[in-house]
């Protein structure tokens, strides 16, 4: 391998050439410590900006086994560096002169949650930071001193400062590994008590605003009614106090803007761990747990939604329902199916953005219009076969409707934002009052394969004189957080809600064309295609989607449930 001076050496070599010069610098050159890896150039300095890497061994970094021992550790690892290695780039960002992106240092912005991701890996040689960097110009003129600048002085500052045990914040580091110890405690003590989530006392659960998930200043921190409460003794923290909402069905009741919807946010976003000083840090909730609405206008193909639609007027058959345009009702029956189908066992409904028809007919109704006259089987009649027959949880938010009282199991008033446990109140009220139907003939989940068409895994285009055909690999743009297109296909994915990051919605779309390569030479089952998606993200992580070679920096890893969600739209 070549060394740092002789990077320098080539620097100076291309310097006022043109920009394409630059390509010359493409491989790995050790800085003693480290290996600096210029993975991808750029075409120009108004274009992309080139794609760099860092690794240090493991024997140099310094930073003990003990540190990524087990998954959920390395993951609070790579986070760790990842963010200490984002401060420290912000700094010198654009620090260099020159054109277009000349000077710009970026990698991956982490949010809230902790995710694996591609921009900072721990493997069982070392430590890899993937990053990007804007290579300095004139016009379009090479500026090498400025470049020279970025590799010489800048980024080991940045290596230095956060890649290795020595410079680390013991304590602070020390304290990201407890708290992911003390999460994945939580979520296996869900299993062992049976619990669809844990909210913890004191948890911060409102948000800064609308475009902030940062906690909110001076909100009312959480407290668990003291008929629900559960004290766990965590292995790091101790022990800890809080609700625990018990699998079955459980409301969410009280009036508007007392927090029923912000408990429901946190318990949605509770898939994922959070780090320090989120204020949701200990809010866990089924790995599983699935946000359920209306999406007016989804695509939707061969669902079976029979379950909650059937015997349509015009005849259609239900159990293979298809439709470019799908309604409210349609569109949030298939998004339960669905949902179920990916393994969901906790579904999280609010009432707000449901299909009112889709989740209730009061008893009025039922009496009015015989159920023979109405083809649409509210979700009210069948989420107590969900959970007794098929071990399904639902959680609730209601603010209109009094009817699922008489269908939970718990029942949860927020007034303003503290939570009250109301079951036994409300069941006194309901003693002498009549209420629904919560019954419904022909319970039966769909049971019958999905065929995927994927398609072909490039597409063709002329050349520039136009004799002849170019066949290349299906390109994928970022559209958003939550859209991207692939070739000539854009998915919408704004309300699959538990994406929280858009370098997951980059995942899907690498996956959907892994997906396309692989198997899309004749149609495949799509349950057996998201699992088999779901196996080498597990077997191999993100770069078992990419190849060693071209790993790029903005991955994170989905759920299982989002593979499901960007399949079915497809």
């Amino acid at each position: 391998m070549k060394s740092s001076e002789d990077l320098r050496g080539a620097l100076r070599a291309i310097n006022h050439r043109s920009y394409p010069a630059y390509k010359s610098l493409a491989g790995g050159w050790s800085f003693g410590r480290y290996v600096l890896s210029i993975e991808h150039v750029q075409g120009d300095p108004f274009a992309a900006p080139s794609r760099l890497s860092v690794s240090v061994r493991h024997s140099a970094a310094g930073f003990p086994a003990s540190c990524w021992e087990t998954k959920r550790r390395r993951t609070a690892l790579e986070d760790f560096l990842l963010r200490r290695f984002g401060r420290q780039a912000d700094k010198f960002c654009f620090q260099a002169r020159g054109s277009g992106k000349s000077g710009l240092i970026t990698v991956s912005r982490p949010g809230q949650e902790i995710l694996e991701r591609t921009a900072c890996a721990v493997g069982e040689e070392g430590i890899t930071v993937r990053f990007e960097v804007g290579f300095p110009a004139n016009g379009r003129t090479i500026n090498a001193p400025e470049l020279e600048k970025i590799l010489f002085e800048f980024l080991p500052q940045c290596v230095e400062e956060s890649l290795f045990y020595a410079r680390t914040p013991k304590k602070d580091l020390e304290a990201a590994l407890f708290l992911a110890d003390d999460q994945q405690f939580i979520r296996e003590e869900l299993e062992r008590l049976e619990l669809a989530a844990f909210v913890a006392d004191g948890a911060v659960l409102p948000r800064e605003s609308g475009v902030s998930d940062r906690p909110m200043r001076d909100a009312v921190a959480f407290r668990s009614p003291e008929s629900m409460a559960v004290t766990l003794e965590l292995p790091r923290h101790g022990p800890l106090r809080g609700m625990g909402v018990p699998r079955g069905i459980t409301l969410i009741a009280g009036g508007g803007y007392h927090g029923k919807s912000t408990l429901l946010k946190a318990l949605e976003r509770g898939v994922y761990d959070h780090i320090a000083g989120d204020g949701r840090e200990y809010v866990i909730t089924d790995h599983t747990a699935l946000k359920i609405r209306a999406e007016d206008g989804r695509k939707i193909t061969n669902t079976d939604i029979s379950l909650f639609i059937a015997h349509l007027p015009n005849g259609k058959d239900t159990r293979r329902f298809s439709t470019l345009d799908a309604s409210g009702s349609t569109s949030q029956a298939a998004n339960i199916v669905e949902g179920i189908e990916s393994g969901s066992r906790v579904l999280l409904i609010d009432e707000d953005t449901s299909a009112t028809n889709l989740m209730v007919r009061d008893k009025l109704m039922q009496e009015v219009i015989a159920r023979d006259k109405e083809p649409i089987t509210p979700f009210l009649e069948r989420v107590r076969d969900l959970w007794e027959k098929e071990g399904i949880s639902t959680i609730l938010v209601v603010g209109s409707s009094g009817s699922y009282f008489y269908a939970a199991g718990r029942i949860l008033q927020m007034d303003c934002y503290r939570a009250v446990d109301i079951t036994e109140r409300t069941r006194t009220l309901l003693a002498d009052r009549p209420g629904p139907s919560l019954e419904a003939p022909d319970f039966r989940l769909p049971a019958a394969q999905r065929a995927i068409e994927l398609g072909g895994a490039a597409q063709t285009r002329r050349s520039y004189r136009g004799d002849r055909q170019i066949t290349e690999r299906l390109k994928i743009k970022r559209l958003g957080k939550t859209s991207f297109s692939l070739g000539k296909d854009t998915l919408d994915l704004r309300y699959v809600e538990q994406l929280v990051d858009g370098e997951q919605t980059q995942t899907l779309a690498c996956l959907l064309r892994y997906a396309k390569e692989h198997y899309g030479d004749k149609p495949a089952d799509l349950a057996w295609v998201a699992q088999a998606l779901g196996r080498i993200l597990e077997r191999e992580g993100l770069a078992g989607i990419c190849g060693e070679r071209d790993v790029p920096s903005g991955l994170a890893m989905p759920r299982i449930q989002e593979i499901f969600a960007c399949l079915n739209r497809y």
